[in-house]
C-alpha cells in the first residue's frame, strides 16, 4: 500500500508547531535564542551605517542624512560601523556558545570541560570497530578500558549460563541467561553511576522470592516479555545506561553445555550438564559442546564480526564463556572469515575447578582441539606476577615452544589492586597499540 502523504498545509502546521516548543518555559533555550537575534541585529545596524555613508555622497540621496540620526554621531561612520558589527559578532557568538551548553547540559560530566567532553565524544566515535567475545568479570574489564577509545564496541557473550539468578530466570521464564549480559550492559554505561549500581544491585537473603537475583536480571526479564524479544530487552536496557556500543548474545537458541571431564578418583570419564556444574566439578575438562549442537548464530553478530577492524577472545573463563561462542558453527565460521585483526588475549591467573595448573599453552591447546588451530593471529600474555592470588589460583605463564606457532605479545596487564585480573587501562592500551602497529595511526 503506497503511504499516505499529508497535506502541505498540515506539515507546516506541524512545523511550526515543533518550532514553538523550542519556547517552552525551563528548556533554557530562549535567552540564546534572543542574544543571538539581538547580534544579528547589531551586524546590520552596522551594515547599514557602511551602505549610508557610501550612498551619502550621492546628489540623488538628499533624503538618507536624515536616517542617519543615531546616537554616537560623533565618531567616524567606519568606527561606529565596527562597534556594532563587533558587538553583533560578540552576542552572536556568546548565544550560539550558551545555546550549544543548553542543549548538551544533560550529557556533560560535572567538572570536566565542555569542549574536552565534546572532543573526546567525537574521537571515540571515530574509533575502530571492535567486537569482544567472552563472558564474566573477565570481558567486562576489558570493555571498561576499551569504551575509552571508542563507540564502535560490540561484546558477545554466550547464553549457556544456568546458574545463579541467570539460571533460576532461565528455569521459571524460559528466557535466554541475562547475567552476562547485565554485566556488560553496566560495563558500556557511559556513566556508572546511580542506575548502573542498581542495575548490578543484587537481593540479599532475607528477600523472600528474589533472594540472590540482581536488579538487572529481572529487569532485563520483565522488558522482554513486554517486548516480546530478548534481543530488543536488551537495546532498551542499553538506552537506559547510555550505553556506547552493544551487547549481543552468540545466539537466541536455548543451549545447554555438556562436558566429559576425567575425576582424579575415576578411570572412566564423567559427563556433566550445565555451565554452572563444571568448575564446581573437581576434574580435568577433555571435551565440551553445546545441546544441541548446530544451533544458529545471531545475525547481528555475524554482521558485527565482518565488518570489525578488531576481534578480540576473552579474558574470560576458558570452558564456560570464550569457546561456548566458538562453538555456535556459523559464528565460528564468521571469525575465521573476518578480515579484522584477532587476538587471544590470555587470563592472567587459573581458575579454580576449570583451568587448574593450566599454562597459557594449555588453554591454546584447548582452543585449537574444539575450534581447529589459527582462529586467531596473536597471543597477548602478562608478565606481571606480584602480589598474592586467591586460593587454589596460580598464575599463568608461557612453556617454550609457544612461539613457534603464533605471535606472542607480552606485557604488564595486571591490576595491583587485584592480583590476578587484568588491569583495564593497561590491557585496552596494549590492544590498541597493536591494532594501530598493524593499520596505522587511529584517530584517537
Amino acid at each position: 500500500m503506497k503511504p499516505t502523504v499529508a497535506p502541505w498545509s498540515q506539515r507546516l502546521r506541524d512545523g511550526i508547531i515543533q518550532f514553538l516548543r523550542w519556547f517552552t518555559p525551563g528548556l533554557g533555550v530562549k535567552r540564546w535564542l534572543l542574544l543571538v537575534l539581538l547580534g544579528t541585529s547589531l551586524i546590520g545596524t552596522g551594515l547599514a551605517i557602511l551602505v549610508l555613508d557610501v550612498y551619502r555622497t550621492s546628489p540623488d540621496t538628499w533624503w538618507l542624512p536624515a536616517l542617519s540620526t543615531i546616537s554616537l554621531r560623533s565618531l567616524a561612520r567606519p568606527l561606529r560601523a565596527l562597534i556594532f558589527g563587533g558587538l553583533g559578532i560578540g552576542l552572536i557568538v556568546s548565544g550560539i556558545w550558551g545555546l550549544n551548553r543548553s542543549l548538551l547540559a544533560p550529557f556533560l560530566q560535572p567538572g570536566r570541560p565542555f569542549v574536552e567532553t565534546l572532543a573526546g565524544y567525537r574521537r571515540r566515535g571515530r574509533g575502530p570497530r571492535i567486537v569482544a567475545i567472552g563472558g564474566g568479570h573477565g570481558l567486562s574489564i576489558l570493555l571498561r578500558g576499551l569504551k575509552e577509545f571508542t563507540h564502535n564496541l560490540t561484546a558477545v557473550v554466550t547464553v549457556a549460563d544456568d546458574g545463579g539468578s541467570s539460571g533460576r530466570l532461565r528455569d521459571s521464564l524460559g528466557i535466554l541467561p541475562p547475567g552476562d549480559i547485565r554485566n556488560c550492559l553496566a560495563a558500556l554505561s557511559n556513566d556508572e553511576a546511580l542506575i548502573t549500581q542498581l542495575f548490578q544491585y543484587r537481593f540479599a537473603n532475607g528477600g523472600g522470592g528474589l533472594d540472590g537475583h540482581s536488579f538487572g536480571n529481572l529487569f532485563i526479564s520483565a522488558l522482554s516479555e513486554i517486548t516480546g524479544s530478548f534481543e530488543d530487552a536488551v537495546a532498551e536496557s542499553g538506552r537506559v545506561l547510555s550505553v556506547h556500543g552493544r551487547v549481543l548474545p552468540s545466539t537466541l537458541h536455548d543451549v545447554r553445555l555438556v562436558a566429559d571431564m576425567s575425576l582424579p578418583h575415576l578411570k572412566e570419564e564423567v559427563r556433566i550438564r550445565g555451565e554452572s556444574r563444571i568448575p564446581s566439578v573437581s576434574g580435568e575438562v577433555r571435551r565440551i559442546w553445546l545441546e544441541p549442537n548446530n544451533p544458529p548464530a545471531f545475525p547481528e553478530a555475524i554482521k558485527a564480526l565482518l565488518g570489525a577492524d578488531l576481534i578480540i577472545l576473552g579474558p574470560g573463563s576458558l570452558y564456560t564463556s570464550i569457546l561456548p561462542n566458538l562453538l555456535v558453527p556459523d559464528f565460528r565460521a564468521a571469525v575465521r572469515s573476518s578480515q579484522a585483526l584477532k587476538i587471544y588475549v590470555c587470563n592472567v591467573a587459573t581458575q579454580l575447578g576449570e583451568t587448574d595448573a593450566y599454562t597459557c599453552n594449555d588453554h591454546i591447546k584447548a582452543l585449537d582441539s574444539h575450534v581447529g588451530t589459527g582462529i586467531f593471529d596473536l597471543v597477548v600474555c602478562n608478565k606481571h606476577f606480584i602480589g598474592d592470588l586467591p586460593d587454589g589460583a596460580a598464575w599463568v605463564e608461557i612453556e617454550e615452544g609457544l612461539d613457534d606457532q603464533y605471535a606472542i605479545y607480552q606485557s604488564d596487564l595486571g591490576d595491583d589492586d587485584a592480583p590476578g585480573r587484568h588491569d583495564a587501562g593497561k590491557l585496552s592500551r596494549v590492544l590498541i597499540d597493536i591494532l594501530q602497529e598493524r593499520t596505522g595511526p587511529l584517530a584517537l
